[in-house]
């Protein structure tokens, strides 16, 4: 670990940042249809209890990363390998990350552009940044965190204007009952964005006052899924839910739809900038938590080294990872859910959190 502090404003700041990311680019929950903001809400709340069992873990080894705490809990082998896993699921959720955001820029911007190249850039500026530290990244964070703010509310205030929202959209409320809402909390939502919070494990030690964790984090996935739900409803209204469906990326075509007077209008840049600074941290701390893993896991005395071997890695499987868009989507609501985010995210942590509780319950007896 790197022999630096952050803050819990940092520590807040990094987890909105993150846990908006690619949220913000795909249509979130649209197997619920008009209720997808519901299912948002729901997943939420339920992810509170999930970050529950993360502050929890952290709790017990405060000052140690959990690939190194999985060895202490598991054995040696079991734990190594595990952290070996965790591995592999943080470069993966990079990886894709970095393919949406590829993906989002060549759509709209830059159709003749290679995909590598603008992957290739972004990854540059990360592997940069990563390399500076965790300090650095959450420095960076707090300078953007309130101008992607701004840009946010200016995006709001101008869609009220332009008088494009039309709530009928979002009726009827539970159409075909609670239980297709339910059915999206535990399949996405509740995994996507919210318990991609599992991340912050690997940044817990380096906050300066421990103490302040479970409110913070709390905080911070309560104020992420708020603007996740405000986001799919305005999206919802102005869009109607089939077109939203439909959408690669919504938000983007709802900000394309801006027309204020008849001359302030395409407004793209506005998402454009939103969008490459909130996947721009999430990247950077999927990153950071692949090498300061790695560099635990193999003993390597100099994290920083790995910066550009594993930052290269990466770029190469974000181009590899689907053959095609569409292929690419289907993983992710298929496959990733059921493969990466349940073990990883509630099945793992879980059983860690358990061998912890008897170990130290063992503890306290003797």
């Amino acid at each position: 670990m790197e022999k630096v502090k952050i803050s819990a404003s940092q520590l807040f700041i990094l987890m909105v940042l993150f846990e908006l990311g690619s949220a913000l680019l795909i249509p979130l929950a649209m197997k619920a249809k008009q209720d997808a903001w519901l299912a948002i809400l729901l997943g939420m709340i339920c992810s509170f209890f999930l970050f529950l069992v993360y502050h929890k873990l952290y709790s017990y080894y405060p000052n140690l990363l959990p690939t190194e705490y999985m060895q202490k809990l598991l054995g040696k082998v079991i734990g190594k390998t595990i952290a070996f896993l965790y591995i592999l699921y943080f470069a993966n959720s990079a990886a894709r990350v970095l393919r949406d955001f590829g993906e989002m820029l060549l759509t709209f911007s830059y159709p003749n552009t290679p995909l590598f190249i603008a992957n290739a850039l972004l990854m540059l500026v990360i592997i940069y940044t990563v390399r500076k530290g965790i300090e650095v990244v959450a420095r960076s964070g707090e300078l953007l965190f309130i101008f992607m703010y701004i840009l946010a509310v200016t995006g709001f205030t101008l869609i009220v204007c332009s008088g494009l929202i039309n709530f009928t959209n979002l009726q009827p409320v539970l159409e075909e009952g609670i239980w297709p809402v339910l059915k999206v909390v535990f399949t996405q939502t509740l995994y996507f964005p919210f318990g991609e919070t599992v991340i912050f494990l690997m940044i817990f030690p380096y906050l300066n006052n421990s103490k302040k964790a479970k409110i913070t984090g709390l905080c911070a996935i309560g104020l992420s899924g708020i603007n996740l739900t405000i986001t799919m409803i305005i999206n919802a209204s102005v869009l109607g839910v089939d077109l939203t469906s439909r959408s690669q990326f919504p938000l983007l075509s709802t900000v394309q739809s801006i027309q204020v007077a008849d001359f302030l209008e395409r407004l793209d840049v506005f998402f454009m900038i939103a969008s490459i600074i909130v996947v721009f941290f999430k990247i950077c701390l999927y990153f950071h938590a692949v090498v300061i893993s790695t560099a635990s896991l193999f003993k390597i005395h100099s994290p920083s080294r790995l910066a550009y071997p594993m930052g290269l890695v990466i770029i190469f499987y974000s181009i590899t990872i689907a053959s095609n868009f569409q292929e690419f989507l289907y993983e992710g609501t298929k496959i990733v859910p059921f493969v990466f985010f349940l073990p990883f995210q509630v099945i793992i942590p879980l059983l860690l959190l358990t061998v912890a509780f008897l170990k130290n319950k063992k503890k306290q007896r003797g």
